[in-house]
C-alpha cells in the first residue's frame, strides 16, 4: 500500500513519524513535483492544484484537518474520489474551551472589570440573570455539539441553527433560512460554528446581524469569511453589537493595518481555537485506511451536494 503526504505546513516531519508509526505497512511517499504511480492514498493539507490534479485514480484522499473549503473549491479536484475530512481528533475539546472561556468572559464581564482595574476603581457590576443570557450556536455538528454540552453545565439557555433539521440535547433547535432570524433575535452571545459553503459565505452581514439584540457578542471560531468585516465593524460602532471575539479571518495571518487590531472592544486570536493533534489525528486516518482496505464504510466522508 502505497501513501502520498504533503502539507503546506512547517510540521511535516512529525506528521510523518507518527504515520510511520500507526501505519507500518504502508510505504510513505512525498511529493516532488512529478507523478508518482500507483498511490493507494493521499494524505493532503493545502496542496497545489497539479498534485491535486494527478490523484484521479486514488482511493481515498484526506483532509489533515476539519475543514474542508480550501480544498473543495479547487477545480483541480477529481470529483471521482472521495474526499474525508478529520472527525474531532482532539478538537472538540479543544473548541469547547475556547468558546466556554468566551462566553464566561463576557457573561462575567471580565473586560470592564480590566478597565476598572487600570484606573484603579473598586465597582462591582450588576449581573444579568443567566437564564436571561441566552447563546446561540450557529452550526451544530461536532464542534457544537461539544460546546452545546460544555455551556449546559453552566447553566446557559442555548439556542442552535442548523441548515437542516436536527435534535440537541437541552438546546431550542431552529433550521433553514425561515428559522435563521428567530434564532438570531434573542441570542445575547452568536458562536459561529459553520462550515464555510457558497451559502454560508457572508451570511453574517449587515441585516443579518441587526437582527440580533442590542448589545449582542459575536465570538467567531469557524471561517472569517461568514462575516461580513465592515458589517460588523459598522454594528459595533454603532452601539447595537458589544463586541466580538474573533479567532478565523478573510486573510490569515491577519494583516497588521487591519481594524480588528486595534479596535478597543474586538479580541483577536491567531486561529488557536483548535488546534490538529497529529497523533489523534494518525490514528483516525490509519483507523480508516484499514477500514477501507478490509472494504468497510468511513465516516467524514464529504458529501459535495452539501457545498454547492
Amino acid at each position: 500500500m502505497k501513501v502520498l503526504f504533503h502539507t503546506s505546513g512547517g510540521d511535516g516531519a512529525a506528521w510523518l513519524d507518527a504515520l510511520s508509526r500507526a501505519l507500518p505497512e504502508a510505504t510513505l511517499v512525498t511529493w516532488s513535483g512529478l507523478p508518482i504511480p500507483r498511490l493507494d492514498y493521499a494524505l493532503l493539507w493545502r496542496p497545489p492544484p497539479a498534485l491535486l490534479s494527478s490523484l484521479s485514480d486514488v482511493k481515498a484522499i484526506f483532509n489533515l484537518g476539519a475543514g474542508v473549503d480550501a480544498l473543495v473549491t479547487l477545480p483541480e479536484r477529481p470529483r471521482n474520489v472521495p474526499l474525508i475530512r478529520l472527525e474531532d481528533a482532539g478538537m472538540a475539546r479543544q473548541m469547547a474551551e475556547y468558546v466556554a472561556h468566551a462566553v464566561l468572559r463576557r457573561y462575567r464581564e471580565f473586560d470592564a472589570y480590566a478597565l476598572l482595574q487600570k484606573e484603579a476603581v473598586w465597582q462591582p457590576r450588576a449581573r444579568l440573570p443567566i437564564r436571561e443570557f441566552e447563546v446561540g450556536i450557529l452550526g451544530v455538528g461536532m464542534l457544537g455539539a461539544a460546546v452545546a454540552e460544555t455551556l449546559s453545565g453552566f447553566g446557559f439557555p442555548l439556542r442552535g441553527w442548523s441548515r437542516t433539521q436536527k435534535a440537541l440535547s437541552e438546546v431550542r433547535m431552529f433550521e433553514g433560512s425561515s428559522g435563521l432570524g428567530a434564532f438570531l433575535a434573542k441570542t445575547r452571545l452568536l458562536v459561529c460554528l459553520l462550515p464555510l459553503t457558497p451559502d454560508t459565505r457572508g451570511l453574517l452581514d449587515r441585516a443579518a446581524l441587526s437582527e440580533l439584540p442590542r448589545g449582542a457578542y459575536v465570538v467567531n471560531v469557524s471561517r472569517g469569511a461568514l462575516i461580513v468585516d465592515e458589517d460588523l465593524l459598522a454594528l459595533i460602532e454603532a452601539g447595537h453589537l458589544s463586541g466580538a471575539m474573533l479567532d478565523v479571518f478573510h486573510d490569515e495571518p491577519l494583516p497588521a493595518s487591519h481594524a480588528f487590531w486595534h479596535h478597543p472592544r474586538i479580541t483577536v486570536t491567531p486561529h488557536i481555537s483548535a488546534v490538529t493533534q497529529i497523533v489523534d489525528s494518525v490514528t483516525q486516518i490509519a483507523t480508516k485506511i484499514r477500514r477501507l482496505e478490509a472494504g468497510e464504510p468511513v465516516s467524514g466522508v464529504v458529501d459535495d451536494t452539501l457545498l454547492y
